[in-house]
């Protein structure tokens, strides 16, 4: 009889220890399948868009995106009004139309706020023409994204997307640029967080820099110190 009653307890204890494990594994193996749904379904993919075509260039142009389910919708990017995209671009891809050689403008993480194709012809001088970029490649206010919030620096390439060369200042913003032909450069409005409180506001200095567009490098502010104090002891005294 008590082994009976021994044998009934073994029993009992091991039938409620098999529904509790699978009471406890059924929502286990639940939740690990909606985690992992859920990681998929937020996972960015790379996407390509529209081919860009330009008559003046031997190379087709493909812009690099990816989706973002859960992106920020706050970004507020102010793409250029030839380029407009709906969705940060990360990268562009260039193809030579000939030999189908392939190869990416940006070696790094960034985002290109804008592209424009730049033309100068002087009447003097063959006709020069470029690529402008504005990229945000540096967090600079430390919220740990790239938004419109941070730097967008200039940047030149040629035709091909090769030679890429920064033209204006870190930690600066180009607002707008205009070419003058007869001198062959580009002359761009920049905004300076001139008081380091890693924001771009009125409170801060604005300037030109004037890039050549013969030997593109980092452009020359034409606004000195000492002109802007100049300035200043006539408007301010």
């Amino acid at each position: 009889m008590n082994n009976y009653r021994c044998l009934s307890k073994i029993s009992t204890a091991m039938i409620v220890a098999t529904l509790c494990f699978s009471c406890e594994s059924i929502p286990t193996r639940k939740t690990e399948q909606v985690k992992a749904a859920d990681q998929q379904k937020t996972q960015p993919n790379v996407v390509y868009g529209e081919l860009i075509i330009k008559e003046q260039s031997d190379y087709l142009m493909i812009p690099v995106n990816i989706t973002e389910p859960d992106r920020d919708k706050g970004i507020n990017l102010d793409y250029s009004r030839s380029y407009k995209r709906e969705n940060p671009l990360y990268n562009i891809m260039f193809y030579h139309k000939q030999d189908g050689e392939t190869h990416l403008l940006l070696n790094k993480k960034a985002i290109i706020n804008s592209f424009d194709l730049l033309e100068s012809k002087a009447a003097t001088k063959p006709q020069t023409r470029f690529w402008l970029y504005r990229i945000l490649d540096q967090d600079t206010n430390a919220d740990k994204k790239l938004n419109s919030e941070d730097a967008i620096v200039g940047y030149l390439s040629d035709l091909s997307g090769k030679n890429l060369q920064q033209i204006t200042p870190n930690n600066s913003q180009v607002i707008k640029w205009v070419v003058i032909p007869s001198q062959n450069a580009i002359f761009l409005k920049i905004i300076k967080d001139s008081n380091n409180d890693k924001k771009f506001t009125e409170a801060d200095k604005t300037n030109f820099i004037r890039v050549n567009l013969d030997r593109p490098g980092m452009g020359t502010e034409i606004i000195s110190e000492q002109i802007e104090q100049e300035v200043k002891s006539y408007i301010l005294k």
